[in-house]
């Protein structure tokens, strides 16, 4: 036999079912604008009728309902829209570094400009040409002297600030390291606490959204797979687990991040042994060594001792991930040894170029003959000898003029004759440098070489600024795809709340109902004629 008071159980198991509701629409609200906060809904579902099965239990014409109890409460998110969030959050990550690293490069050499390697080339050419047409005239050789140091210095501005560039990119490379280590700590950090909490039958909807936000920023930096690992116990069945994040390389080797609450540590090591810091750029990139698995304390006591397969950049997918942006601008040894990179290949182009250009001007200078030097009475102070070394040093960050000849003009090779005090046949040879092709710069002239530099870089620039656009939108396509599925809508959210409020009032309304009825058993009942 049913129990008198079923009813007013069903009602109050409806109220506290709404109510539960309604505070999860609060919840909802509260946290609109909470960055990864994902909306969260209570699981309704029938409580068990009655009567139970059984041999003995009566028969009625009807499976009798008795109310409706909150099974779970869940956050609203779509595993598939995450996945697809953050492979285009690994191509933004790539792009968009290397934007900024080719944008920094273009602005060094700022090209087409009025005060950039190009101009100082042609400023030094029309220099010589105007010593060839007036080769015993001091002034012409002093501004030919001038801007040949002009020159000299425009190559020892490229290097340098390029240089500089160079390690700030090891210094990035250096933070995002630590960012990396950074992250993996407090997701194992989270997993802990999941882990503690899951078994016991609750749902921290709260905790995974945390979660999930680091895991989305560590795809920024690398790609990484997911994999859910059970919590055990009473755990929910819309209980997530913890995080198991791997890094596999197309080497194909799986290197465990993070399992739980153990995680594993990066540190970007360089060429001569030591940790990239960007401090020494000749330190190039060489492997990401990790340590194994294991817990917070150990890491802090500073006691791990396993260690995984260190990962070389070659083992990244291209185009993938900050690190692998700025391993690629800052400089890595690939697998034949070599030093390879945008900077430094940029950086070896321009010592490429400074070296012929030494080594062709100083030949040509030295098939002249210097100016022929007279005191006041016509006596021969300095005869006219040939030409000596010009330009001194290697690379562009060496290049200089020599000395004496900044000391003394006269000493320019301007004649090809000793004899002929106002040849300046050697000037015209060496200003007409400009338009020969030299086989040490792959048979290009020296101008259309740095063009060609400059062009490079225009081109990569273009391409990474587009690529970098297109996979933005690509992410915030994406993200607005997630944002629909696990974001808070504050008009749902409201129709949500009348919902529940009058689901709410009706079920009081109800156990008012029942009350009554009860009242009438209770106190009518078996008073006839009273």
């Amino acid at each position: 036999m049913r129990s008198t008071f079923m009813g007013l159980e069903a009602s109050k198991r409806g109220l506290f079912v709404q109510q539960t509701a309604l505070y999860t629409t609060g919840h909802n609200i509260s946290n609109a604008n909470t960055l990864g906060y994902s909306r969260q809904r209570v699981n309704m579902q029938a409580t068990p009728g009655f009567p139970t099965a059984g041999l003995n239990q009566p028969t009625y014409p009807g499976h009798l309902g008795t109310g409706v109890e909150a099974s779970s409460i869940q956050r609203i998110r779509s595993e598939f829209i995450d996945r697809q969030y953050r492979q285009e959050t690994n191509k933004f990550g790539y792009w968009e570094s290397r934007t900024n690293a080719i944008a920094q490069m273009e602005d060094v050499m700022n090209e087409p400009s009025e005060f950039g390697l190009d101009k100082a080339f042609e400023q030094f050419w029309k220099g010589l040409e105007d010593v060839g047409t007036k080769s015993a005239d001091g002034a012409s050789r002093q501004v030919a002297i001038s801007r040949a140091e002009h020159l000299a210095e425009s190559f020892n501005y490229l290097d340098k600030q390029l240089k500089m560039i160079q390690g700030n990119l090891g210094n990035e490379l250096n933070v995002s390291t630590t960012q990396i280590n950074t992250i993996l700590k407090q997701i194992a950090a989270v997993n802990k606490q999941i882990q503690e909490v899951e078994p016991s039958g609750h749902v921290p909807n709260d905790l995974y959204d945390v979660r999930d936000t680091l895991v989305d920023k560590l795809n920024e930096y690398i790609p990484v797979s997911i994999e859910r690992i059970p919590s055990g116990g009473l755990a929910s069945e819309v209980a997530e687990g913890s995080l198991k994040i791997t890094f596999k390389g197309t080497d194909g080797i799986v290197r465990d991040l993070v399992n739980g609450k153990d995680f594993a540590q990066f540190t970007a090591m360089g060429t001569n042994g030591t940790k990239v810091t960007g401090d020494d750029i000749t330190n190039s990139f060489s492997e990401l060594q990790l340590t194994g698995l294991e817990s917070l304390d150990v890491h802090e006591a500073g006691t791990v001792t396993s260690t995984q397969t260190a990962i070389k950049q070659q083992d990244f997918e291209a185009s993938k991930g900050k690190l692998l942006s700025l391993i690629n601008s800052f400089g890595y040894q690939n697998a034949g040894g070599d030093v390879k990179g945008y900077y430094p290949e940029t950086l070896q182009k321009l010592d490429q170029l400074a070296n012929a250009f030494i080594k062709e001007f100083n030949a040509q200078h030295a098939k002249g003959y210097t100016l022929e030097e007279k005191d006041a009475n016509g006596n021969i102070i300095n005869a006219s000898v040939q030409g000596g070394v010009f330009f001194e040093g290697t690379g562009a960050g060496g290049i200089k003029v020599n000395e004496d000849i900044l000391k003394n003009p006269n000493l320019l090779a301007a004649s090809s004759n000793p004899t002929e005090e106002g040849n300046g046949k050697n000037a015209y040879e060496l200003a007409n440098m400009q338009h020969k092709l030299y086989a040490d710069i792959d048979n290009a002239s020296l101008q259309s070489f740095y063009q060609a530099i400059v062009g490079k870089v225009g081109v990569d620039g273009e391409e990474a600024l587009r690529l970098a656009a297109t996979s933005e939108s690509q992410r915030l396509m994406v993200s607005n795809s997630r944002d629909a599925v696990s974001a808070v809508s504050l008009d749902e959210e409201m129709t949500n709340m009348i919902t529940f409020q009058q689901a709410y009032n009706a079920n009081a309304r109800m156990i008012t109902v029942v009350d009554e009825t009860l009242d009438k058993i209770i106190n009518g009942m078996g008073r006839v004629g009273l």
